[in-house]
């Protein structure tokens, strides 16, 4: 009896260096192509019972009654729970405690959590959940700015009390971010063109491949182990041990294999369900989601409507911007008040503008919540301010990559924000790499000899055009986003480094709770260990909470922060083992000499051998263990009434061109290539900076074209499926070629830039402009359908 296929350490060596800047492959990667990686969803124990979570068919309404007794009543049903079971803390959050763990009394959207089930098969935990009998009484729905801030609004949340609820302009909002700077009236006065644009943003889904899921399992202390699927260990046991009464010694949590994340796994899903579930029935329980759970079970990205207006001097220069950020964030808070920082903080785009006023704001509705996503606020007002550059450029007959170019931040502009750029900013170098890259050639999709490939045309196998009525479209576009947690937050990481010699030979053993979610992060921290301390053989403990906190596998932050936290101790190892070098030895010992070689780092990849020498005799006998916390340099929290203020660690930058190819007779759109050049600091794996960088954009090229979580007018989600929600596949995805450049930022380790977020941002909007560029249409909102390009 016990668990089964739990994780298990990474060991990474057989004889090659795979140090820092090298493409080292992944030790998980043959695991999971092969189909021998334990997912979350593979985790077992002989004697668990299966959890299922009955949810809310109402958006908005009062809960009257439940009767559970048939539920209880069914064959093979251990419990079922409801929010009057609930013995200790009944809600939870990110920023904080809006969430109930089961609805109370209000149901807030639609697939809210009610009731939990747990029984010994799957399938009749669903049955017995079905037999629950709950009463409702709808209430008028809160669905946009217009119902959410009227005089009569229902207010989603009457008794707030957080830190954000004394500066918003109403109740419904759940914060508010006005930045101003220069003189805009007097700006607008000189400009010589104006140009206002009205812009929206569907909601989109981080359709990562695995599903929530996770097991639990009562302890013998009281207390319970949690094996789950997470973006942030730490944060989701800051709020699971309030609501088991436990504390957090007694809430063992440990990584399982994590199938994607994207954001949507930073907020609580299953797991307090799961370990409320095991400690009530005394037996481990195990929750997995299928598809359409997931859609209900996790946040989304934001959707928005922005209203910009720039103005610009014949000669090409910027006087001016004005903007209005609203987005949707549902129900619940989640990460939005971070989101609505981020969003007017770099709503300007990488351009040097010194008279802005801008305001961002997230409202509570009934729609479904949203969170953390991949660009986390940048995506929405990158999609904005790069229409806005190329209406710029057509009023003022100029090249749209030429008019970028002499607005282009560089290292030393100041942001709106007023804080200075410290790091290479190379906004117009990354255009002209763009743009210089070689185009695909024309009509592609001709075949010499056998006619036309309709894979390569728009429809594709579907077989709808030979060329008929397709048009070309080229359009760029660049973007800037943050690294790192802003605005004052702790953003810190703890790495435990153990160095000793096993069979004759140094091993490293690296212990962190960074969530490795598909990003490459155990890779990463091998190599690290590798060079800073010149072994060969390193293995990556799994992450659990028995070490100190990683923060999230978010905000392009693990290979800065947790990465340096590695770093950092190695540092403190290779100290160490100088000093029981000097104890051992003395001063004159061949094994002392090359240790010495340690305390250099830079060298030890070339003498190597030497090292590893000298490793074997200092610490022949003994272990070297240390843990040590490692923070990047502070920030500020934005001032709340002008927006001034130091709030981000780091910038980084990526630009796009894409190609597309348009039926405008169907409106039906192919892409050809979406080129990117990006800045990435240093690469620490380029196979893996790559990886990311192509990820992503295929992540932009889903929101410019088909992904969008359709919600009606009831605020109920209408395409909870991949057969309704589109992803693109392999046919969709058109060929990424990358230009890196490697400009060291010299405040972060190795000289690093985080890598996976910024071409989300560009991606999207070059696909627009090149879709523009083919058919002459304003094109105003994302995802952009064949009826927006047909005027069906």
């Amino acid at each position: 009896m016990g668990v089964v296929r739990t994780p298990t350490n990474l060991t990474q060596g057989s004889g090659t260096r795979g140090g820092v800047g090298e493409s080292t492959l992944r030790p998980d990667g043959t695991l999971k192509v092969t189909g021998e990686f334990a997912y979350a969803s593979d985790m077992w124990h002989d004697d668990m019972l299966w959890g299922f979570t009955l949810r809310s068919p109402h958006a908005h309404a009062r809960i009257l009654s439940i009767d559970t007794a048939q539920a209880l009543r069914t064959p093979g049903v251990h419990a079922v729970m409801t929010h009057d079971d609930l013995r200790f803390e009944t809600r939870y959050g990110l920023e904080y405690q809006d969430t109930p763990v089961l609805a109370d009394a209000v149901v807030r959207h639609h697939g809210e959590p009610v009731a939990l089930v747990a029984a010994d098969h799957p399938e009749t935990a669903r049955r017995a959940a079905a037999k629950i009998k709950v009463d409702y009484e709808p209430l008028p729905l809160v669905i946009d700015e217009e119902t959410a801030t009227a005089p009569d609004a229902p207010l989603l949340h009457p008794h707030r009390d957080d830190h954000h609820k004394d500066h918003v302009p109403h109740p419904n909002i759940v914060h508010r971010q006005p930045i101003v700077r220069g003189d805009v009236e007097a700006a607008k006065a000189r400009a010589d063109v104006i140009v206002t644009g009205e812009y929206e943003v569907g909601m989109q889904d981080q359709a990562f491949l695995g599903p929530e899921s996770g097991l639990a399992v009562p302890a013998e202390d009281g207390g319970v182990d949690l094996y789950i699927a997470t973006q942030w260990l730490h944060a989701d046991l800051r709020q699971i041990a309030p609501v088991l009464g436990l504390p957090e010694e007694k809430v063992r949590m440990t990584l399982s294999g994590v199938g994607g994340a994207f954001g949507g796994r930073e907020d609580l899903s299953m797991q307090v369900h799961a370990c409320l579930l095991a400690l009530h029935t005394g037996k481990p329980v195990k929750i997995v989601y299928n598809r359409f759970e997931s859609f209900f079970g996790h946040v989304h990205r934001h959707p928005a409507k922005l209203h910009y207006e720039h103005g610009a001097t014949r000669d090409g220069r910027i006087t001016h911007m004005k903007c209005r950020i609203v987005l949707d964030g549902g129900a619940y808070a989640s990460s939005s008040p971070a989101v609505v920082g981020n969003a007017s903080s770099l709503s300007v785009g990488p351009y040097v503008i010194d008279n802005v006023e801008i305001e961002a704001l997230a409202l509570y509705t009934n729609n479904p919540p949203c969170g953390a996503m991949r660009g986390f606020g940048a995506v929405q007002a990158c999609f904005a301010y790069e229409a806005q550059m190329d209406r710029l450029a057509a009023e003022l007959d100029m090249d749209p990559v030429g008019f970028r170019q002499i607005n282009a931040m560089s290292q030393g502009a100041v942001m709106p924000t007023g804080q200075v750029v410290d790091s290479p900013a190379p906004v117009a170098e990354l255009l002209r790499r763009v743009k210089a890259m070689p185009m695909p050639p024309e009509r592609q999709w001709l075949c010499a000899g056998s006619g036309a490939d309709v894979r390569a045309l728009p429809g594709g196998l579907s077989n709808t055009t030979h060329g008929e009525g397709v048009v070309r479209g080229v359009g760029y576009a660049v973007g800037i986003k943050n690294v790192g947690f802003s605005e004052g937050f702790d953003d810190y990481s703890t790495a435990r480094v153990r160095l000793e010699v096993i069979n004759g030979e140094p091993v490293a053993v690296v212990h962190t709770a960074m969530a490795e979610v598909g990003q490459g992060g155990v890779t990463v921290h091998a190599q690290i260990a590798r060079t800073e301390l010149g072994v060969t053989q390193v293995t990556i403990h799994p992450a659990d909470t028995q070490v100190g906190s990683a923060g999230s596998t978010s905000a392009s932050r693990q290979t800065y922060v947790t990465g340096g936290a590695v770093k950092h101790t190695c540092e403190a190892v290779r100290e160490r083992v100088l000093e029981l070098g000097r104890a051992k030895f003395g001063s004159y010992h061949p094994a002392w000499a090359t240790a010495e070689l340690l305390l250099e780092g830079g060298k030890v990849v070339t003498d190597a051998g030497e090292v590893l020498t000298g490793l074997v005799d200092v610490l022949e006998g003994e272990c070297v263990d240390v843990e040590r916390e490692w923070r990047h340099r502070p920030t500020q929290a934005f001032d709340l009434v002008t927006g001034q203020g130091d709030g981000h660690v780091q910038y980084s930058f990526a630009a796009h061109r894409a190609v597309v190819e348009v039926d405008t007779e169907l409106g039906l759109v192919k892409v050809v290539e979406l080129a990117c050049a990006q800045d990435v600091g240093k690469q620490l794996n380029p196979l893996s900076v790559v990886g990311q960088i192509q990820g992503a954009t295929t992540q932009g090229l889903g929101l410019a074209v088909m992904e969008e979580i359709v919600v009606s007018e009831e605020a109920k989600v209408r395409n909870p499926s991949f057969t309704d929600y589109l992803i693109p596949t392999i046919l969709d995805t058109p060929t990424i070629p990358v230009d890196v450049l490697e400009l060291a930022d010299e405040h972060a380790p190795y000289g690093l830039r985080g890598v996976g977020e910024a071409p989300t941002l560009s991606s999207t909007p070059a696909v627009v402009a090149a879709i523009r560029a083919a058919t002459g249409l304003p094109l105003g909102r994302v995802p952009v359908r064949p009826e927006h390009l047909t005027g069906t």
